[in-house]
């Protein structure tokens, strides 16, 4: 079989089966399971890179593998797959198809720009700490949860037009070139237990204000609330 197989990329992997399995989950409409989706592709994506470093005998062409891997996993993951969940959320009509098109857009440039400076080992300052250039992929693994968890405290137009605002501001910090400092293990910490809290907070409260007044599913008319 074509491919490199080694267990620097079975995170990567874990990552994309859960938003693959999170896109079913939310066409369906239980959007519970679909953020829990979400939020553990990110997890998944904090430490992929880490174990790929740790593995020193990889060759050039696995490490390139791997590099291009993650990136069509974060394109899915984190580039499609919230999209599809802000679709079914209510980020419709002309202005909401345009933001998602923006921000499925700005997502593929960036991971396209940061393969070609990856490759160059350009995203290394001169004292060897690495760093991004504009905001990574993976923080809509860490934005979307939190919006959603505020949906249980506003109105529903509220909610949907945080939405529209967290898609656009996100896909356009994608590209805006300005230098984040690649997260320390505390930081990451912190992200996790923040978002942890977001997902506590979606399990404690099991009431939607969001209905579906009617949408369609399979053929069929999906009536009454999201589950």
């Amino acid at each position: 079989m074509i491919g490199f197989y080694n267990h620097s990329v079975i995170l990567t992997y874990i990552s994309l089966a859960s938003s693959v399995f999170g896109m079913t989950q939310a066409i369906h409409g239980r959007f519970k399971t679909a953020i829990f989706c979400l939020a553990l592709s990110g997890f998944c994506d904090m430490f992929d890179g880490k174990i790929a470093r740790a593995m020193k005998n990889r060759s050039e062409d696995a490490k390139a593998f791997g590099i291009q891997i993650d990136s069509l996993c974060d394109m899915v993951c984190f580039g499609a797959f919230p999209a599809l969940i802000c679709y079914l959320l209510g980020v419709r009509g002309i202005l909401g198809i345009a933001v998602i098109v923006l921000y499925c857009t700005a997502s593929v440039i960036r991971l396209g720009y940061f393969n070609v400076m990856e490759s160059k080992n350009a995203l290394v300052s001169e004292d060897g700490e690495k760093f991004y250039r504009g905001l990574p992929i993976t923080s809509m693994a860490v934005a979307l949860p939190m919006v959603f968890m505020v949906q249980f405290f506003v109105p529903d137009f509220v909610f949907r037009v945080l939405l529209h605002v967290i898609l656009l501001l996100v896909g356009i910090l994608f590209i805006v070139d300005f230098k984040v400092k690649k997260p320390k293990n505390s930081t990451l910490a912190i992200l996790v237990l923040v978002v942890a809290a977001a997902l506590l907070v979606m399990l404690i409260f099991t009431r939607y204000p969001i209905r579906f007044r009617g949408g369609l599913l399979n053929g069929a008319i999906l009536k009454g609330g999201v589950h």
